[in-house]
């Protein structure tokens, strides 16, 4: 006998898990249906009962789902002890039960027959399930856990096996009838068997001949349960509903026409991803409401709080002005100043540290009254996010009892616990919960009503008003708040897609196949009126509001910076300051510190320095942060002594004589002119801000000490805002919205890739085109007229544009700042909200770094500077290498190599010199002293690069220095009578015109920040005051307004200072140690392999050579070896490990390593592992063995085991033979010696297989170059650059070529059934992907094999108009020719030209090019270029020619036709070409210029050569310039 059963409940249960005795947990039965069969499949009785709900109600989730109503349930239900009894009787008469997913409703009548005491035989009968892992298996559908199938539903079993669904019905006995019919489709087909069943085989024979074909339904009535619930609800809702007069209504309104609405729940963009309102537009809505509140209640955080309250202060104090104003001209003042409401709608679970069950908590909104409220609210936020965090940052009951003070409590949304109760458990447990609430909070709590026009809000105010007005409970009506206007419900919408990474299209819903999203459109800003509307028959839910607002106080979350305690000795303690918190004790200590360092820093101290130092000291005691400088110096000192690298200073601060004593900074500040008041205006009371460079090595290691220190609890970091970009924004929105990929790069490229400031989408959308022509280049100009015409079309793309508008701006992650850290007097929540990072072990501000030192707490800035750690390591492999200790602090200023360096602008890898404009400023410019670096470093940014040219040729004599004033040459005479410096004009200030120093600074910054205002009323005192002192008044006023013109863009001379020095340290080294310094710089960018290849170009172009990775030389990092060669660091080979390189390094100290045997004898296998070795072959790490080549140790001798593989087996042997043999008894060594392995011979690799395998571990070539082979065809025939390709645009109609590598090649398949193909062409450090289609791949296919040198021409074709606008697409390559690269020779060198200077022919040179000339004949033609030349003096030194030529060939693009035709080309050369003779190269820079006095040009009439690698490689040797063409 089969017992199928099934039942319908309240709900599900919170754990699935929990026992049967956990009556709290499992939901109450209210039907349960069941059929009885005999084995043969024959219905022997069927049942289906209703069960009446005694003590609880069914909620309206569940009747959502099945249509049992509570009243339906009442009227036709029978007692749940009869029901029990009945199924007890059932279940005697089956020997099993049978369901669909049975363990569910076991569990639930389990739970009923204990609730009731009743026994039952059920819970030890044999189950029968249809819904297991063999089902799932039948019908194989992807998505279960664990990479398995997903088990199937009812409807999913049951349309595959009659191929027709059933529709759930979600009622008992339906779904009792189809689990029947597939139970016993089951047994026809033979997929249960016959252990499952306990019968024999003949079984299924007997119910097959009882069952031929195909189960059918029984055909039974099902009551459809949804319409019997409305039937018996309007019934007793005809008896019941009371509803309101129309009289009652309009009295109503007129009640609400005065109450004033506040909407008390708003979600800001701080809820990550959740919401469209940035602050500015939340403040704003509710101003112009003219609402007297507004709230801010986001998930979990208070991230936006202190920009929230103080942009309302903000209004206010303008509304303040504007009532005044108003007041004053007898008008009505119309504006209302609002209260900030900081509140926070936590997650609130049963226990926040519980984190095996997923508990993400009901959704409470807390609000603070003062500020007392805040910091609770703070704690919470924080506990949440640091202890709370599982799927999302919760608290529990526990920590509100022990944070409520202050607090005021709104019931919350459908998520909050009242409301998801009667939505879900009943309104028993609803109940329950209000009452905790209320006792809890008392008159502080309220029960918030919503009306968003949704049938479950609907049911669930109905219980929700019930129990407030049962219990006394104040109601307030909300609007949960996520986007300004109604209009932007879709931009919403998108945005919550771009969170849960879904498609628009995918519908909203729970489940797989659904998405997360809002139900309507009502979510909005609602204003007053429309809330008063909503609510007209439910007066007391606005007027209550007004009870909320007036509990609130108004509180600034700004204050004074709060510092740590610093510990000083106890000789400085005085009594006085634990009285009234003074900081008499910190500023005796640092006097005393300062005046110690003072000593060391001076020979004497001048009265010059005492007065600096005096004038310092007591300008930092004013004000009131001595400990600042003591905490700083602290850890300075720290660091100094841990090994780390410390930057000579960075920022104002360098111009701090006491932070130079207190060793802070390393510059003299009066050696330099440096102003202490650019650092701390003595008129105005700051804190001081101190930016500390350390090697990015070392800078983690100060850190660590600053928490050892002050504590885990007391510091910090800070969090980023990560903002979507328009680019972002147009991405998101089009992965959203379903736009091909390729329309949404289109529109991406269409904006500017630097945004001009206070510019966004939405501002070139609306703005006129005149103001945007102004704003962006005319290349941008085009493309955002493009944009504009896309965002107004009516197509997808239009619509993503709107769309992006929006959601440009918004919030999309957090990360940490990279080097901001904070220090709090005492634990960190006390002062500010913090949550957790992924990669930090730290807590993290909630406040980011805009506001962290408004909101007072001490922000410092660790920052990891690449360049020290250079210069480190510099000065450690120059002290491995020579034994030599330098010290960077004691170069020499006046270092002639260096500034050499620096005059052949050979800056590459010099700190902040390196680009090509510096560099060719400094061959201008020829520095020759410290301060010409300086004004480089200063006037090398935008805006001041145009003094450059002035400022050259000022130093270089060529416009005469001229000083306004006479007083101004001391001054201004190191920048060669130019103001570059902020400096300079503060120091002008007070030697012209007496200004003060605080004054100076205020005129410096108002210059620097265009303070109009502020600089109208300097100016007539500059003046005045300056010709009290006899200067002329038309002087002055040019001074004036030069400043003004110059002021914004003059630099900070104290950071200009130590960068520059630190720029000095490297060019010294790469001057005096050139190969130590590259071995550096190579290991400081090991993790970017683009930019190793490009600094080994640098050594090649130093004559350093750069030598591949050895394991007899190479450490992890690059070095120099014994002949002053790089040698390459294994840790740039991927898969080599610090591991691995350690034991290298360690075990080859007693001596190199003859062979891999001997290698693998020595090393430990375990950190050396087989990767690590098989990539250091590849890489060529094994190389100096000598006899074997790389292939030897990949071969393998048939028995699938190569050779490098034997050797690491014969290593490990070979110490686990040596371990045994020292632990024998009688300690004897054992005599049994274990063979090498034998070499296995084979033929080497290419020298392309070498290279290609090379850079696949490497990432570069480095052995050589795939193309070196081909230098002259790659120099000549091939001059286009690849990366040329990525801006098609400059080259329509132009024809471009280009030479490589064929890699990566794919063939595809198009739609149509035409072949194309995909393929890559590397050049020396440059690649490109090409795609080609139609007749050109048919006519081109055969070149595209992958590591084939191949030459291609290509032309640039515009782009076809679109049919609809008319526009242009984007530009089109079209190939016209492919070659093979050694083919390019013959096909296209058609001439040489050989450049020749009268002096160097002799016999002997004539002799040589004849014979190269006789041994490489054939149809080439030969110009030879005679040019005579002589020297003349030149006053300023020039540029060798060199260069010239050398970026010369570099410009050629495009080769458009190769002229054949032999004539006389004298005309061909440009003069800079007759220069290039080969004695002006080796030529050191001198003030010679070379002239060329005559120049012949004869072609050949006889001699006709074969031009080719070997010939033109035999004219190099020759040290002959010639040209192809």
């Amino acid at each position: 006998m089969y017992l199928i059963f099934d039942t319908e409940t309240t709900g599900l249960p919170k754990r699935w898990g929990a026992p049967i005795s956990d009556t709290d947990n499992w939901p109450r039965c209210i039907q349960i249906a069941w059929q009885l069969h005999d084995e043969m499949g024959k219905l022997i009785e069927h049942q289906d009962y209703l069960v009446k709900p005694e003590g609880f109600n069914i909620p309206y989730d569940a009747e959502r789902i099945h249509g049992i109503s509570t009243e339906l349930a009442q009227a036709e239900g029978i007692p749940l002890a009869e029901v029990l009894e009945k199924f007890n009787i059932a279940l005697s008469k089956t020997k099993f039960i049978v369901g669909q997913n049975l363990g569910f409703d076991i569990n639930i009548m389990g739970c009923e027959f204990y609730r009731m005491g009743v026994d039952s035989p059920m819970s030890s009968m044999p189950v029968l399930d249809t819904c297991t892992e063999v089902t799932a298996s039948l019908l194989k559908l992807p998505g279960g856990r664990g990479g398995k199938f997903k088990l199937p539903t009812l409807t999913e079993l049951h349309s595959y096996l009659f191929n027709k669904p059933f529709a759930e019905a979600h009622n008992a006995t339906a779904d009792v009838e189809a689990t029947t019919r597939c139970f016993f489709e089951l047994i026809r087909t033979g997929v249960f068997t016959k252990q499952e069943l306990e019968v024999e085989q003949e079984y299924f024979e007997d119910f097959q001949l009882k069952n031929p074909r195909e189960i059918q339904l029984i055909g039974l009535q099902h009551i459809n349960l949804k319409e019997a619930s409305d039937k018996i609800r309007q019934k007793l809702g005809g008896q019941q509903a009371a509803t309101i007069s129309k009289q009652e209504l309009s009295e109503n309104k007129e009640t609400l026409v005065d109450a004033q609405f506040v909407h008390l729940h708003n979600h800001t963009q701080f809820s990550v991803l959740q919401s469209t309102i940035s602050i500015p537009a939340l403040v704003k809505a509710a101003a112009q409401q003219k609402m007297p509140a507004v709230a801010m209640t986001d998930h979990a955080n208070l991230m936006g709080a202190f920009h929230f309250v103080r942009d309302i202060l903000y209004h206010n104090k303008a509304a303040e002005t504007k009532n005044k104003e108003a007041i004053e001209k007898g008008e009505e003042p119309t504006e209302v100043p609002m209260k900030p409401i900081v509140g926070c709608e936590f997650f609130v679970c049963e226990d926040h540290k519980n984190k095996s069950v997923k508990d993400n908590g009901y959704q409470i909104v807390l609000l603070a009254k003062n500020k007392k409220g805040y910091h609770n609210l703070a704690k919470m936020s924080s506990i949440a996010h640091t202890e709370g965090f599982y799927y999302v940052p919760r608290i529990d009951r526990k920590i509100i009892q022990q944070y409520k003070e202050d607090i005021i409590v709104l019931s919350g949304n459908l998520y909050g616990e009242i409301p998801s109760k009667i939505l879900n458990l009943g309104e028993n447990q609803a109940e329950e919960a209000l009452l905790w609430w209320k006792n809890e909070f008392k008159d502080d709590f309220y029960i918030e009503v919503m009306r968003h026009n949704q049938e479950d809000e609907n049911r669930v105010n109905e219980g929700l008003i019930a129990l407030a007005r049962k219990h006394e409970v104040k109601i307030v009506a909300t609007n949960n708040t996520f986007y300004i206007d109604k209009d932007n419900a879709n931009a919403h919408d998108i945005l919550l897609c771009v969170k849960e990474g879904e498609k628009q299209t995918t519908p909203i819903g729970r489940g797989r196949g659904y998405r997360f999203g809002l139900p309507n459109q009502e979510y909005y800003f609602k204003s007053g009126d429309e809330m008063k509307q909503l609510f007209n028959n439910l007066p007391e839910a606005i007027l209550n509001i007004a009870e909320i607002v007036d509990k609130i106080e108004i509180y600034n979350l700004a204050r004074e910076v709060l510092l740590p305690k610093f510990e000083i000795p106890a000789e400085f303690v005085d009594p006085e300051d634990a009285v009234d918190g003074g900081v008499r004790g910190e500023n005796a200590y640092l006097n005393y510190l300062t005046f110690e360092g003072a000593k060391n820093r001076y020979k004497e101290i001048t009265p010059e320095i005492q007065e600096r130092l005096d004038f310092e000291l007591l300008t930092i005691k004013n004000s009131g942060y001595p400990g600042y400088f003591l905490i700083v110096q602290d850890f300075i000192a720290e660091a100094r002594k841990m090994g780390v690298s410390v930057g000579p200073g960075r920022g104002s601060a360098a111009g701090s004589v006491v932070a130079y004593c207190l060793k802070i900074t390393n510059i003299d500040p009066l050696m330099y002119n440096l102003l202490f008041e650019r650092f701390l205006n003595p008129d105005r009371v700051s804190l001081p801000d101190i930016d500390i460079d350390f090697d990015d090595e070392g800078r983690s290691s100060v850190m660590d000490y600053v928490i050892r220190k002050y504590g885990q609890k007391q510091v910090a970091q800070i969090i980023t805002y990560g903002k979507m970009a328009t680019k972002s924004a147009i991405r998101d929105t089009a992965r959203v919205l379903d736009l091909p990929l390729f329309e949404a790069d289109k529109i991406a490229k269409l904006i500017p890739g630097m945004m001009p400031s206070k510019w966004n989408l939405a501002r070139f959308l609306n703005e006129k085109e005149d103001l945007i022509k102004k704003t962006v280049r005319p290349e941008e100009f085009e493309k955002i007229k493009e944009l504009i015409a896309l965002a107004n079309e009516d197509d997808l793309s239009g619509e993503t544009i709107q769309q992006a508008k929006v959601l440009e701006g918004n919030l999309r992650n957090t990360g940490i700042h990279a080097c901001g850290v904070i220090i709090t007097p005492s634990d960190i929540t006390d002062f500010v909200p913090v949550s957790t990072a992924k990669d930090s072990d730290l807590f993290v501000t909630q406040f980011d770094n805009s506001v962290v030192e408004s909101a007072g707490l001490l922000k410092m800035d660790f920052l990891g500077l690449k360049t020290l750690t250079l210069i480190k390591d510099t000065v450690k492999l120059v002290k491995y290498r020579s034994g030599i200790e330098l010290n960077p602090d004691e170069f020499p200023i006046d270092d002639v190599k260096t500034y050499e360096l620096f005059q052949r602008g050979e800056t590459v890898g010099i700190f902040q010199y390196e680009s090509p404009g510096m560099q060719k400023y400094m061959k201008e410019l020829k520095p020759t002293v410290f301060p010409d670096l300086i004004a480089m470093n200063a006037l090398y940014r935008p805006g001041p690069i145009a003094y450059i040219p002035s400022f050259i040729k000022r130093k270089n004599g060529e416009e005469p220095i001229v000083y306004d004033l006479d007083d101004c040459e001391e001054l201004l005479k190191d920048t060669y009578g130019i103001t570059v410096y902020q400096e300079q004009v503060m120091l002008l200030s007070q030697k012209l015109a007496d200004f003060s120093k605080g004054d100076a600074d205020v005129l410096r910054k108002a210059m620097g920040k265009k303070m109009i205002d502020v600089l109208a009323k300097m100016e007539p005192k500059f003046i005045s005051q300056a010709m009290a002192k006899g200067h002329a008044k038309d002087k002055l006023e040019k001074i004036w307004n030069d400043w003004k013109a110059f002021a914004e863009y003059a630099f900070n001379k104290s950071h200009s200072t130590c960068y520059a020095w630190i720029a000095y340290q490297t060019a010294y080294l790469k001057a005096n140690y050139p190969a130590e310094y590259m071995a550096a710089v190579l290991s400081n960018n090991m993790s970017d392999i683009k930019q190793v290849s490009f600094f080994m170009e640098e050594c090649k172009r130093m004559g350093l050579k750069v030598l591949g990775p050895d394991v007899n030389e190479s450490f992890y990092k690059f070095t120099v070896n014994d002949d002053y060669a790089v040698r390459f660091g294994m840790g740039a080979i991927k898969g080599v490990g610090s591991g691995a390189v350690a034991t290298i390094v360690e075990n080859r100290k007693t001596g190199k390593y003859k062979s891999i045997f001997d290698l693998t004898k020595r090393i430990d296998l375990r950190a050396a592992n087989k990767k690590a070795l098989e990539n250091l072959a590849l890489a060529g790490g094994f190389d100096s063995f000598g006899n074997t080549t790389r292939a030897q140790y990949f071969h393998d001798d048939g028995d699938g085991i190569t050779f490098y593989e034997k050797a690491i087996r014969y290593g490990a042997k070979f110490q686990e033979n040596e371990n045994s043999s020292q632990v024998s008894l009688f300690g004897e060594t054992s005599d049994v010696q274990i063979a090498e392995p034998v070499v296995p011979p084979c033929e080497d690799w290419s020298t392309m297989e070498k290279l290609a395998k090379e850079k696949e571990v490497v990432g570069i070539y480095i052995s050589g170059h795939p193309l070196d082979d081909f230098r002259f065809e790659m120099k000549y025939f091939c001059p286009s650059k690849l990366e040329s390709l990525k801006d098609l645009s400059q080259f329509v109609n132009k024809s471009l070529t280009f030479g490589g590598i064929i890699s990566n090649v794919q063939h595809r398949i198009a739609k149509n059934g035409k072949g194309w193909a995909l393929f890559n062409l590397e050049g020396y450090d440059e690649s490109y992907e090409f795609k080609i289609f139609g007749e050109e791949y048919m006519k081109y296919r055969h070149y595209l094999i992958p590591n084939s040198f191949t030459f291609i021409k290509v032309m640039v074709k515009e782009g076809w108009p679109n049919k609809e606008t008319g526009k242009k697409g984007d530009p089109m390559i079209q190939f016209l020719e492919f070659k093979m690269l050694q083919d390019v020779f013959d096909n296209f060198a058609k001439k040489l030209s050989i450049l020749l200077d009268i002096k160097d022919l002799n016999q002997d040179f004539i002799a040589k090019l004849n014979a190269i000339f006789q041994a490489n004949k054939g149809n080439n033609s030969v110009v030879f270029d005679v040019v005579e030349q002589e020297m003349v003096q030149k006053p300023i030194e020039i540029v060798p020619e060199t260069i010239k030529l050398e970026s010369k060939t570099d410009i050629p693009l495009f080769d458009d036709e190769i002229q054949d035709e032999t004539v006389i080309f004298s005309d061909e050369f440009s003069e800079e070409d007759e220069l290039i003779m080969q004695d002006s190269i080796a030529e050191p820079a001198s003030s010679l210029e070379t002239k060329v006095v005559t120049r012949l040009s004869m072609p050949s009439r006889k001699l006709k050569i074969k031009i080719s690698n070997e010939l033109l490689v035999e004219l190099e040797k020759l040290q002959v310039n010639f040209k192809l063409n």
